[in-house]
């Protein structure tokens, strides 16, 4: 090969290379897009449930019962959204009970169900990880927290503001096993905690705090993806804190 032919071929590359990370860097930039959208439709539904609210309380007794219902405002203590890496699929998914069931495939089940959202997802890995999924997670509001119990056959990995220590500097991926649980919320502790410098905490959605939940993969100093993003399932759960 000659000389002219190898610099003709590492042009060629490196003008590949570079379309990869405009590729990239318009991928990330859809997904910013995208979790701010999500903010903003969360800030709704809570104005939405609050506002309600007040109104129905002034009528009082049972009205305000009825008022509720026929308006259909109910509080939310937090909604829930799921992403195939760094698309998300379906929309926000708002939470009332004081259980949810996250499931891709559930006999007779009730909550949100990953399998009846259409995606357009045909990346090998995030079709292996669907099927993987099975009877999921349960999302459970207790009086001491939120706990997330692993009904799964595959573990999960768990990143919470009030999982690790207030003083450290990063917050760390937490692997829960199938069938173990874990409290990856507190009220009390996410009220108390104060990190003004701390990017992760500065962008949190103003409703409240975030926990993100990763089936099968993990992300993190410890896993060869970095970011969640990187991740072939996961779920953000943004909780309302008002």
């Amino acid at each position: 090969m000659t000389p002219a032919y190898d610099k003709q071929k590492t042009a060629w590359r490196e003008r590949e290379r570079e379309r990869e990370r405009e590729r990239e860097r318009q991928r990330d930039r859809e997904t910013e897009r995208q979790r701010d959208r999500d903010e903003k439709e969360s800030a709704v539904l809570c104005s939405t449930a609050v506002g309600g609210k007040k109104k129905a309380e002034r009528k009082g007794g049972r009205e305000n019962s009825q008022a509720l219902q026929e308006s259909g405002d109910r509080s939310h203590w937090c909604v829930v959204a799921y992403w195939e890496e760094k698309t998300r699929v379906g929309r926000l998914y708002s939470v009332q009970e004081p259980s949810l069931d996250i499931f891709y495939d559930l006999p007779q089940g009730n909550g949100f169900c990953l399998g009846q959202l259409s995606s357009d997802n045909k990346s090998p890995l995030v079709q292996m990880v669907r099927t993987k999924i099975g009877y999921g997670i349960q999302l459970s509001r207790e009086d001491d927290g939120v706990w997330v119990y692993n009904r799964s056959c595959y573990p999960i990995f768990i990143k919470s503001a009030t999982l690790d220590n207030p003083d450290s500097r990063t917050l760390l991926v937490h692997k829960v096993f199938p069938g173990f649980s874990i409290k990856a919320f507190d009220f009390e502790k996410a009220d108390s905690l104060q990190r003004p410098n701390d990017h992760e905490f500065t962008q949190q959605p103003r409703t409240g705090f975030t926990v993100q939940i990763s089936f099968v993969k993990g992300w993190g100093q410890c896993y060869t993806r970095q970011f969640i993003s990187s991740c072939p399932c996961w779920l953000e759960v943004i909780f309302n804190n008002r």
